[in-house]
């Protein structure tokens, strides 16, 4: 039996690798735009980084293993611990805020899903030493910004955004009380999903009232800021760096992505305050991006007392959405130029028309066997290429070649000294 990926692992075959390739590049150029530069850190960790943040129900979710030197150690399931002990290290030094992505492979022992694998990719933006709205403003732009670097629009997307501390505030006011708002926000998260029985139930035999579970199950119906002050007019207060922050995007030009939605709290609890889901507009999928501000996640695994938002962002749901609105880039052609040996004598000519080709930055193939003519015109349309390069006696003779567009069948000869300027030219029109 032929050997397999591992279940939820994938290969990346040249036509995957080419959309994995576009998003990067997004994700890349976007995040540089707004001043982040990238950062890594090592795909193996020790495994108390991560049952330190999450406690020891996470081993059942991790790559877990105990190394040659008997340490504890796991694959990296996410990168924020990793994050945290690197800022730690360099804490004093790093000039604030800090502004860093990165777009690791993370690995997680879970059930496979649509959208779920058990490894994935995914570009994580963190903004630290920034305590302001207008931080969380410019963290969800980025995230808006790879969408639309990606051909996305804001029919294709939905920025769904809440803040915990409102959230926190409208409970205490719907009498929900402090004491149970863990529960609340758990059940809040399942709000609409098979999940919710279960935590209305747990919510109720803590105490909670019919009528202030009724009012948690109001919260989807407040869609604007007009809602809000109509029905908790006490707790509309609670949303002022809320609104600054969805003023900032619209003043950015991006208020047209983002809806005020009073469900979104984020499963995590370390979350305090800013939360956001970025969702396909049709729901057919999973969150393609999550996150928020986590003020003291850093110094509670790092030792770092630094106020902090970020996202992360992946490329399994990202992919299928791309590939869905048809905006996912077909795999470019491996040559753009063939150059096609006529005869045997004609190689010399070839293999220094390809090098001098490739060293002003195109594309070239040819063939390594002495194939027939027919044959190299065969292999330069399976490779994909917009021209061929025919080298023969002849032409070779006069110093010059035979440039074919393979598009048209238009041909010309063409000096071998001015070729690479006549390829570019020739491309430069097909576009």
């Amino acid at each position: 039996m032929p050997l397999q990926a591992l279940p939820g692992f994938r290969d990346f075959f040249p036509e995957e690798f080419a959309l994995r390739a576009h998003i990067f590049d997004a994700m890349r150029r976007v995040a540089r735009r707004y001043g982040f530069e990238e950062y890594d850190g090592p795909p193996l960790e020790a495994l108390e980084l991560y049952t330190d943040k999450s406690g020891d129900e996470i081993i059942g979710q991790l790559y877990s293993f105990a190394d040659k030197g008997g340490r504890d150690v796991a694959l990296r399931p996410e990168m924020t611990p990793t994050l945290a002990r690197m800022v730690a290290e360099r804490a004093n030094g790093l000039k604030k805020p800090i502004r860093w992505f990165s777009i690791p492979q993370l690995f997680r022992y879970e059930r496979q899903q649509r959208g779920r694998l058990r490894e994935h990719f995914q570009l994580n933006c963190d903004l630290i030493g920034e305590p302001g709205p207008l931080g969380d403003a410019e963290v969800i732009a980025l995230a808006v910004d790879v969408m639309r670097a990606l051909g996305l629009t804001a029919t294709d997307v939905r920025v769904r955004l809440s803040d915990r501390r409102l959230l926190a505030v409208l409970l205490e006011e719907a009498g929900i009380g402090t004491a149970r708002q863990a529960l609340a926000f758990q059940a809040l998260d399942k709000l609409g999903r098979s999940e919710y029985g279960p935590r209305r139930k747990a919510l109720h035999e803590a105490g909670a009232t019919d009528d202030a579970i009724a009012a948690l199950e109001s919260l989807p119906s407040i869609t604007t800021w007009a809602d809000l002050e109509t029905r908790f007019p006490a707790a509309a207060g609670a949303g002022a760096p809320l609104r600054r922050t969805m003023d900032a995007l619209d003043a950015m030009g991006l208020g047209d992505f983002v809806d005020l939605d009073l469900t979104i709290v984020r499963g995590l609890a370390y979350y305090t305050g800013t939360v956001f889901e970025l969702f396909d507009a049709q729901r057919s999928l999973r969150a393609i991006c999550g996150g928020g501000r986590y003020d003291n996640l850093l110094d509670r695994i790092g030792g770092v007392d630094l106020p902090a938002l970020g996202f992360g962002m992946g490329d399994v749901v990202l992919g299928e959405l791309l590939k869905e609105r048809g905006v996912a880039p077909k795999a470019p052609a491996s040559a753009e130029v063939f150059l096609v040996t006529a005869t045997p004598e004609d190689r010399p000519a070839v293999l220094k028309l390809a090098h001098e080709l490739r060293d002003s930055g195109i594309r070239v193939e040819y063939s390594l066997a002495d194939d027939k003519i027919g044959k190299q015109m065969k292999l330069a349309d399976a490779r994909g290429a917009r021209m061929a390069v025919v080298v023969g006696p002849d032409e070779r003779a006069r110093g010059a070649v035979v440039l074919k567009d393979l598009r048209t069948g238009a041909q010309q000869e063409v000096s071998m000294e001015t070729l690479a300027d006549a390829v570019r030219n020739l491309m430069g029109q097909g576009r």
